[in-house]
């Protein structure tokens, strides 16, 4: 069996993505569910989300934020390589507006050296 030569991204790594395999492996790790179970309760959450999302509904995580639906009415776009007027449909898209605790812990770990420009 060939071994990665890389080092694998953890959940802290701040820089990486957050991937539904480091979320499973993070569950295994710390709470001892097995690697199979694990990943079922990654795909599970995600499913009953997506789900939610597209009845229509707002998924609200306590201590996390909130997820909701907003429709984005048709207008019109422009194709910036030939300037062509291009129309745009209307469409629903995902919001995501963060809980006053994730905001606080955001703030607190933003460091003086990130003070905002404004």
């Amino acid at each position: 069996m060939a071994t990665r030569s890389t080092p694998r991204p953890t959940v802290t790594d701040v820089q990486s993505t957050l991937t539904k395999a480091e979320l499973a492996e993070a569950l295994h790790e710390r709470i001892g569910f097995n690697k199979r179970e694990s990943k079922e309760l990654v795909d599970a959450f995600f499913a009953l989300i997506a789900e939610r999302l597209v009845a229509g509904e707002e998924v609200r995580i306590a201590g996390f934020g909130q997820f909701g639906v907003r429709r984005k009415a048709p207008r019109p776009g422009r194709n910036p390589r030939t300037g062509e007027l291009v129309p745009i449909a209307a469409r629903r898209v995902v919001t995501f507006h963060a809980s006053p605790k994730l905001r606080e812990a955001l703030q607190d770990g933003a460091g003086a050296a990130s003070a905002p420009d404004r």
